[in-house]
């Protein structure tokens, strides 16, 4: 089912936290509301789940709108990063619980129960209480009863943030083939870009309440519109440099890189490189001094010290021993450079 918002607008007191904005999340899409803390995207999935009240614009599902129907009534299936299981209950009854309020048949209800405890595979855990599960075993728990109504919409409030790193991959995985084998329609909240990035069709960047890049993934990591859109996109992040722009890229010190095709700005100017696109394999440039490496295992992190005080990262499968202090002269890849003014804008 489509979800769509128009000119939502939130206010808290005098305070306005989001001021007229549209968002479209296509049927059986996972969209990703993501950005720093602050930014509104719990505000945003509050007022669709009817916690918060709008105090201006509209929300339609599926052409049908429904700002001013009360939570209760709403078809929306909600996941809270705390799990909110009732802990005198078994497994079976939280996932149950929803069509008990329904009055649904106790042999209905035994079915529906059934078949999501299999969908999210717990279903040898059926008789356990919340405190003999693991936190993944918790969250699967949220998810089936979330689902259990079969609602037009499924909202994931930072979902995975209680979960260590081994669980967050596996859940990760998870939620997205449960999304997309029953075609649901979702919206995922999370200030984690690998989150975002993994399990969504499209992302919605939000800063200061409004929606600054709209895109897919790759759309996004590959093209951000703003210095701030590409420094929130990427692990590790991209490194942001100072040079002047003219017949090359100037960084004082005697350093130069070659000037990007298809760049007509001049003076001075920001430019970002992602850590693949700089290194030993792309020739000479960049002179500098090892500052720190960070073994990853297959991989290595290394931080580059230039002669005029700036820093650039490398990611480098592992290979020759390479050192703190060591001397290197690395290049990037001219073509994958993004440049932006002093402002943040693209250029």
């Amino acid at each position: 089912m489509e979800l769509k918002l128009e000119k939502f607008t939130k206010r808290f007191g005098t305070t306005t936290v989001i001021d007229s904005m549209d968002l479209t999340v296509n049927s059986g899409e996972m969209m990703a509301l993501l950005g720093p803390s602050g930014c509104g995207k719990s505000t945003t999935l509050f007022a669709i789940c009817g916690i918060h009240r709008m105090n201006g614009g509209r929300l339609l599902f599926g052409g049908q709108d429904v700002t001013t129907v009360p939570a209760q009534r709403r078809s929306v299936g909600v996941v809270f990063q705390n799990y909110a299981l009732y802990p005198h209950m078994t497994v079976r009854e939280n996932i149950g619980f929803p069509l008990k309020v329904q009055r649904k048949a106790k042999a209905e209800i035994a079915s529906e129960v059934g078949q999501m405890a299999e969908l999210v595979q717990i279903s040898n855990l059926l008789d356990r209480r919340p405190a003999q599960l693991s936190g993944g075993q918790q969250q699967r728990v949220a998810l089936a009863r979330a689902m259990v109504r079969k609602p037009d919409v499924l909202l994931l409030d930072e979902p995975l943030a209680n979960l260590d790193a081994k669980l967050r991959l596996e859940m990760r995985s998870e939620i997205r083939r449960i999304q997309k084998e029953t075609g649901i329609t979702a919206i995922l909240v999370t200030h984690d870009q690998v989150e975002a990035m993994s399990m969504c069709d499209r992302i919605a960047l939000m800063r200061d309440g409004k929606i600054v890049q709209l895109d897919t993934p790759e759309g996004m990591y590959r093209n951000p519109k703003t210095q701030f859109v590409a420094g929130f996109l990427g692990n590790p992040p991209i490194s942001f440099l100072s040079v002047t722009a003219g017949d090359t890229l100037s960084l004082g010190e005697g350093l130069t890189l070659a000037r990007p095709q298809g760049l007509e700005a001049s003076g001075d100017i920001v430019i970002g490189i992602r850590p693949e696109h700089f290194g030993p394999q792309y020739g000479t440039g960049l002179e500098g001094v090892i500052s720190f490496v960070e073994p990853q295992g297959r991989e290595e992190l290394v931080d580059v010290r230039l002669a005029n005080g700036q820093e650039v990262r490398a990611i480098l499968p592992v290979g020759d021993p390479l050192k703190t202090g060591q001397h290197v002269n690395w290049g990037v890849a001219t073509d994958r450079i993004l440049a932006f003014s002093q402002d943040g804008a693209r250029l």
